[in-house]
């Protein structure tokens, strides 16, 4: 048996938890979420939390009981403390800043680059221009926001210019070799 869908998933006080068969909606202090999983896993509330079950062993069935734990986790976590991620502007000249609720990269470019923010994500931008943190509640849409303004100017491993997440490693490499008499 899955050893993450085994765990019930603990709600906090001050978190409404809706469950119609496999429409889950959960609403907090930030927000609300809801999300519709697969009518093959049983989801119930009882004892102060949400239990996850599966009909068989079969490996689908398997697969999507951890999966179904881990979502409704996350989404409890999110409408509770939200999630961030913290991305880095490296190189000379990079910056960004903030327009009203849209971010500005200057990253290289002949022209600044303007991200609008999708519903339910803000961004704030850190000491000195260098750091964008991005919030919201829903993870998977923080998680992809960020990828986005990743791939705008992607870390390069020569210099190592780009933008970056905060703890990411760039692998280095050494550039052309000079010439030997």
């Amino acid at each position: 048996m899955s050893r993450v869908g085994r765990m019930p998933v603990e709600i906090p006080s001050g978190v409404d938890v809706k469950i119609d068969g496999s429409y889950v909606k959960i609403k907090g202090p930030k927000g609300e979420l809801e999300f519709t999983f697969s009518p093959d896993i049983e989801i119930s509330s009882q004892d102060g939390g949400i239990n996850v079950k599966r009909p068989s062993d079969a490996r689908d069935m398997r697969s999507l009981h951890g999966t179904t734990r881990a979502l409704i986790q996350n989404m409890v976590t999110g409408v509770t403390d939200g999630f961030q991620k913290e991305l880095q502007l490296v190189g000379v000249g990079y910056r960004a800043n903030m327009e009203g609720k849209n971010l500005v990269l200057n990253v290289g470019f002949s022209h600044p680059v303007e991200i609008v923010p999708p519903a339910g994500i803000s961004f704030e931008v850190g000491d000195r221009a260098q750091q964008v943190f991005i919030t919201g509640i829903d993870k998977q849409a923080v998680g992809q926001i960020a990828a986005d303004i990743r791939k705008v100017r992607p870390p390069e491993p020569y210099k190592g210019k780009g933008i970056r997440y905060k703890d990411e490693y760039i692998r280095r490499k050494a550039g052309k070799a000079g010439k030997v008499a």
